[in-house]
C-alpha cells in the first residue's frame, strides 16, 4: 500500500459502516462473505488478510470462519490471522496438520520439507496426488494452502532442517510443528526450538498407534523419552507400517495443540505424552518426571 495508515482507516471505516448496516438484520453475527472479502481486498489495495482482520475487527466474522467462532470468537479469530506456525515435515502428518491450520486461518504458515513425493506416499499424506509424484512436498503443501484460503501467507523451503539453518528457518514462528519421521531430525529440531525460546508440538505415528506431546521452553520434552546413543533412527513404523487414517488422528490432536497455545486456552499436552491407540480404543497418559 502506497499509504498504509489511512488505507488501513479507509477500510475500516467502510467495514464498520457495513457492520452497521447489516447490525439490524443479523445482529448476532453479521457475516462478510468470500467475494466480498475480496473486493474490498481489490478496492483499497491490501490482501485479503488484511480484509479478513480488519472485518474480524469491526465485529463482521468472514463466512468462511463462522463454525470456527463458537471457539475461538472474534478476537481469537483475529489471534490466528496474526500468528505464525512453522510446520516442520511435510509428509503424513505435516499434510494433514497445515490443511487444518489453513482451515482455522492461521495467517502464516512456514512449510518447511526438502523431499518430493513418491508412490509409497500415496497411501496416507494428504498432499500427495498421482499428478504430483516427483514433486517437492512444501510446494505442493503451499499451493494446497492458497487453493483452500487465500488469506494465508504461505512460505515453501524445500530444505532439510539442520542446525545451521533453523534459527533462519525458524524466524517469526509462533509455534513449530514436529511433523518428522526420524528420530536424529526430531532431536534436532527439539534442541534448536529449545535454544530459541519457542513452543513445539510433537507427534508420532506407527501401526494403529500415535503419541502427541507439547513442549514449552525449559521442559525437558523428547530427551525424557529417548537417547541419542541408544535409540534408532526410526521408530516401530518400520514394522507396524502407516495405514491412512493414523496420520489424520495424530495430526488432529497436534493442530488443535497449535490453536490452543496461540488462543492461550486450554490445558497443552505438557510434560505428559499421550499415547493414542485406535486398534484398542485406548488412550494412555504417560506422565514425564
Amino acid at each position: 500500500m502506497a499509504d498504509e495508515p489511512t488505507t488501513l482507516a479507509r477500510l475500516a471505516a467502510a467495514l464498520a459502516a457495513l457492520r452497521e448496516a447489516r447490525g439490524a438484520q443479523d445482529a448476532d453475527a453479521p457475516a462478510l462473505s468470500l467475494g466480498e472479502a475480496r473486493a474490498l481486498a481489490a478496492e483499497y489495495g491490501c490482501s485479503l488478510r488484511t480484509v479478513e482482520e480488519q472485518a474480524l475487527l469491526a465485529g463482521l466474522a468472514p463466512t468462511r470462519y463462522a463454525r470456527n467462532l463458537g471457539t475461538t470468537g472474534l478476537r481469537g479469530q483475529v489471534r490466528l490471522l496474526r500468528a505464525c506456525v512453522a510446520v516442520v515435515g511435510c509428509g503424513g502428518l505435516g499434510g494433514w496438520i497445515v490443511e487444518a491450520l489453513a482451515r482455522m486461518g492461521v495467517g502464516r504458515l512456514e512449510l518447511i520439507d526438502g523431499d518430493c513425493f513418491e508412490e509409497s506416499n500415496l497411501n496416507r499424506q494428504m498432499g500427495c496426488t498421482e499428478a504430483n509424484l516427483g514433486r517437492p512436498k512444501a510446494a505442493c503443501l503451499a499451493e494446497r494452502v492458497r487453493a483452500v484460503n487465500g488469506a494465508v501467507e504461505v512460505t515453501a523451503h524445500r530444505v532439510r532442517l539442520g542446525a545451521e539453518n533453523a534459527a533462519a528457518l525458524l524466524d517469526g514462528a509462533d509455534v513449530v510443528v514436529d511433523a518428522l519421521d526420524t528420530l536424529p531430525d526430531r532431536l534436532t529440531l527439539a534442541r534448536a526450538v529449545a535454544a530459541l525460546g519457542l513452543p513445539l508440538v510433537h507427534g508420532a505415528i506407527g501401526g494403529y498407534t500415535g503419541q502427541v506431546m507439547t513442549i514449552l521452553p525449559g521442559d525437558a520434552g523428547l530427551a525424557a523419552l529417548y537417547s541419542e546413543e541408544a535409540s534408532p533412527a526410526r521408530g516401530v513404523e518400520v514394522d507396524l507400517g502407516n495405514p491412512a487414517a493414523t496420520p489424520m488422528m495424530v495430526a488432529a490432536w497436534q493442530a488443535q495443540e497449535v490453536v490452543k497455545l496461540l488462543l492461550g486456552e486450554g490445558e497443552p499436552i505438557r510434560n505428559r505424552l499421550l499415547v493414542l491407540d485406535a486398534e484398542y480404543g485406548e488412550v494412555t497418559e504417560i506422565r514425564l518426571s
